[in-house]
């Protein structure tokens, strides 16, 4: 598909194919005080990566914008509805990783140290029963059945009172360790997943990646948005450039970097430019057949650019006078 201007461009260059050569030719051989040109653009088609209806379009056609400065977005609901789900689900992530650190609550602990309190209480009563009843049995004054259950009553509490200091120490202990990398590694995941969701959620606001011209705009409010569709066309002053057509006996004196002047309608001044591009492959307007007869008609397209703060002047499409300096 063609893009808009295309007819223009096809025609512009045609034309201007035509006035190179009768220019040159019409000299006799000798070189030209200028060549004929014409301003040209490289636009930059600002689109977003997700498809939506475009809620708010920010710019209009023919404005400046600085970098950074808000040119439209798309709806965006479910997009921030996403964002504020993996936001809650990293909360709850990291909140259980917390409590595999931290082992058991507060309260819990303070249940095993009353437990705890209460059998050491037992334990010191049983045995000071067995130290009563073991001198009784040495004295023959209560049979061995007594001593030992007093005996086992005594060997239970000193376990139990083991069993609760044991149980103390597990509890204050953090998970295990395989259990809080896994839990550690669901964080990570959750995290990745509010990045994404962040990132698409960026995606439906674009702004200028820098300042340019509003060369134009694509959709109204309300329409459906492809992804990656553009919505509107920038056209930076530092992607302004001039294309205009030498002679065969001319591309040779030319380089990269060579400086120029650029004179216009309307320009208050003459403008500087510098040779970035010259083109590899010859044209003929119109076409004929290569002979030593027809090499005055051969030309080469050549490309240049102004200065970024001298360029804003110059218009798609505008004649431009080229001079070599």
């Amino acid at each position: 598909m063609a893009h808009p201007g295309s007819g223009f461009w096809v025609g512009s260059r045609y034309m201007l194919l035509l006035a190179a050569l009768l220019a040159l030719s019409g000299c006799s051989g000798k070189q030209p005080a200028g060549f004929q040109g014409y301003a040209e653009g490289d636009f930059v088609h600002v689109a977003s990566s997700l498809a939506g209806r475009l809620d708010r379009l920010l710019v209009t056609r023919g404005q400046q914008v600085p970098a950074g400065a808000p040119l439209f977005a798309l709806e965006s609901e479910n997009e921030a509805a996403a964002y504020r789900q993996a936001r809650q689900q990293l909360s709850a992530a990291e909140a259980q990783l917390e409590d595999l650190r931290t082992g058991k609550r507060p309260q819990e602990l303070d249940v095993i140290r009353a437990q705890l309190a209460q059998a050491v209480a037992e334990e010191k009563r049983s045995a000071a029963d067995r130290v009563r009843d073991e001198a009784l049995f040495k004295a023959d004054v209560i049979p061995r059945a007594r001593i030992d259950e007093t005996r086992a009553r005594a060997a239970s509490d000193a376990a139990r009172v083991r069993e609760l200091k044991s149980q103390l120490d597990v509890a204050s202990l953090s998970a295990r360790d395989e259990q809080i990398k896994a839990q550690a590694a669901n964080v990570a995941a959750a995290r990745a997943v509010l990045e994404q969701a962040e990132w698409k959620l960026h995606q439906k606001a674009v702004a200028a990646p820098g300042a340019a011209l509003v060369f134009d705009v694509l959709y109204r409010e309300g329409e459906w948005v492809q992804a990656g569709g553009p919505v509107v066309r920038l056209l930076p002053p530092e992607n302004i450039k001039v294309r205009f057509f030498v002679q065969e006996t001319v591309v040779g004196a030319l380089s990269v970097g060579k400086d120029v002047v650029l004179r216009c309608d309307g320009c208050p001044a003459e403008i500087p430019a510098k040779v970035t591009f010259i083109s590899t492959a010859s044209e003929y307007t119109p076409p004929i057949i290569y002979s030593n007869e027809t090499r005055s008609k051969l030309v080469f397209m050549i490309e240049a650019r102004p200065p970024a703060s001298m360029a804003t002047g110059l218009h798609p499409g505008q004649p431009v006078e080229v001079r070599m300096r």
